[in-house]
Parts: C-alpha cells; sequence; structure tokens
C-alpha cells in the first residue's frame, strides 16, 4: 500500500459545541477509540471562540499523536500550531495559501467533482474531500458523492508524487457504514455525528476506525507544528 500524506483511518470533525471541556473530553475519548485526525469546525461563532478552541485543542491533539486542521481559517492555523488547514471552494486559493504556509497539510472539499480535485492537486492539496457520501444531518442540502467516485479519485491522487495525496470521504458516515466507504477505496473518513453524539464516543470511533487498520502508519505532520 502506497504511503499517504494524510493519516489513514478516521478522520474525526467536531460539532458545533461551545463547553470547550466538553469537547476535550470527547477528543480524548475518540482518539482512544482510533481517531487519527481531528478538524476543528466552527463556522458561525465568534473568531474569539473559535480561536480559544483551536488553542486548547492543538496542544491536546500533539499530546495524543492526533493530526490536528482548522476549517476555513489558515492564520489561524499557523498562530496556534496546528498541522493542516481544510478549504472549501469559498475558503480561498489553494496555491496561495500553500505558497505563503508551505508546511502547513491542505485539504479541499471536492463535493461531487473530480475535476475539481484534479485541480486541487495540482496545486498542492495533501488530501480531497469528496461527499456528501451518504445523508447528512450537518449539511442536509449537501450535493450527493457516490461511491463509484471513490475509486477514481485514487487513481488520481496516485497519479502524484509520493507519497500521495489521500481521499476523504464526508457526509452521513457511521459506524453501520464505514466499512462500505472503505470498500469503496477511500483513505479515510470525516465523521462528526457519528462519533460525537454517540452514547460511547470511544466505541463509535473504534467501530469508524476498524475497516482502515492497517500496519502501514501515515508521515508525521510537516513543519515545526509536528507532535
Amino acid at each position: 500500500m502506497t504511503s499517504l500524506r494524510f493519516p489513514r483511518g478516521l478522520y474525526g470533525v467536531t460539532p458545533e459545541w461551545d463547553d470547550t471541556g466538553r469537547l476535550l473530553r470527547a477528543v480524548k475519548q475518540a482518539a482512544a477509540g482510533g481517531m487519527r485526525s481531528l478538524q476543528l469546525r466552527r463556522k458561525d461563532v465568534p473568531a474569539a471562540t473559535r480561536r480559544e478552541q483551536a488553542a486548547a485543542l492543538a496542544p491536546l491533539c500533539r499530546e495524543l499523536g492526533v493530526v490536528f486542521l482548522i476549517n476555513d481559517h489558515w492564520e489561524l492555523a499557523l498562530e496556534v500550531g496546528a498541522d493542516g488547514v481544510h478549504l472549501g471552494r469559498d475558503d480561498g486559493d489553494l496555491a496561495q495559501v500553500r505558497a505563503q504556509a508551505p508546511d502547513l497539510i491542505i485539504g479541499a472539499s471536492c463535493y461531487d467533482d473530480i475535476e475539481r480535485a484534479r485541480a486541487m492537486l495540482q496545486a498542492g492539496a495533501d488530501y480531497i474531500a469528496f461527499g456528501a457520501v451518504f445523508p447528512s444531518p450537518t449539511k442536509p442540502a449537501a450535493v450527493r458523492a457516490p461511491l463509484s467516485l471513490f475509486a477514481q479519485a485514487v487513481a488520481l491522487a496516485q497519479s502524484r508524487p509520493a507519497p500521495r495525496p489521500a481521499v476523504v470521504a464526508i457526509g452521513g458516515i457511521t459506524p453501520s457504514n464505514a466499512a462500505l466507504v472503505a470498500q469503496a477505496g477511500a483513505d479515510a473518513v470525516a465523521v462528526i455525528t457519528g462519533v460525537f453524539e454517540a452514547p460511547d464516543i470511544g466505541r463509535a470511533a473504534a467501530e469508524c476506525a476498524r475497516p482502515f487498520l492497517s500496519p502501514l502508519s501515515a508521515p508525521p505532520p510537516r513543519g515545526d507544528s509536528a507532535g
């Protein structure tokens, strides 16, 4: 199996919780269950709240060995020592972010668009994310990405220099359907509700991570923020 630029397996995405203590406890439980990466996704909160949670999560993720990214805000990622940033369609030009922050891991939302994925890889993306794969409680109106898309995406990623960019699935993924996404070819699954709203967060994380278990480990994060 080819080595990846981003960890294989469970990629947690934070729920819309303002209680930072609760969030930190949940992240610890998810990491104990096998979560290997985490994205702070707080879209509609004051900047101070986002920064508080980012500053609290960055050292915790280093301690836990979890790769930590922030949605949208690459400057904040640099400020708090996060490992990377995730960019959507309206979150800035990926090539420009890559030029200004060469050591950050950068992921890109590609929805159901393989041509956008091609462009993002050419611009320097470390992973490309597709979804919603299943109906999503977080984004009920999101475009749907069929499972058949993942074989195309992996073939596209394999055309890039090694270690190759990863292919991530997002949207409606739960412990009961994560294996379907792994079988379709995705390298990782991004999960919010299916893990963080589960009665047993650690168990849900373990069940989402299990289909991706492999002796192969992703390389450590790039740059000074590696932990």
